[in-house]
């Protein structure tokens, strides 16, 4: 098997991260599938304090990774956009954003993030 890949840790240094391990927990996936997620890019992993983690706005509140964040990420990648570009660009906050685009996504206007992301990467 293949080491998990993951990038810097370019998120704010007050935004909440949780270990691979404990985020498998709370989706109730084996460690293997959120690997595997990670290895596929429908979630971004960071190394924080030589842990292995993932951005606790990534997970919602019913335990799933949130709707349109894999469809953002791709559209990012495809548009030549590298993991710690993709994460600097959702965890900055944004004065036409109710908040960051990490934020948006969790909510009702999540379709505007990945229409923006879109324009971003063509």
């Amino acid at each position: 098997m293949s080491a998990i890949p993951y990038c810097d840790d370019v998120l704010p240094a007050d935004e909440a991260v949780i270990a691979i391990p404990d985020a498998a927990e709370i989706m109730g996936v084996p460690v293997t599938k959120l690997y595997q997620m990670v290895r596929e890019h429908k979630l971004i992993a960071v190394r924080r304090d030589r842990v292995v983690s993932i951005p606790a706005k990534f997970v919602g509140e019913d335990g799933e990774p949130i709707k349109y964040l894999a469809g953002a990420i791709a559209v990012l990648l495809d548009g030549g956009y590298n993991h710690p570009s993709i994460l600097r660009w959702l965890f900055t906050p944004d004065d036409s954003l109710p908040g960051m685009p990490a934020d948006v996504l969790r909510g009702d206007h999540a379709r505007e993030i990945i229409r923006r992301a879109q324009a971003m990467a063509f």
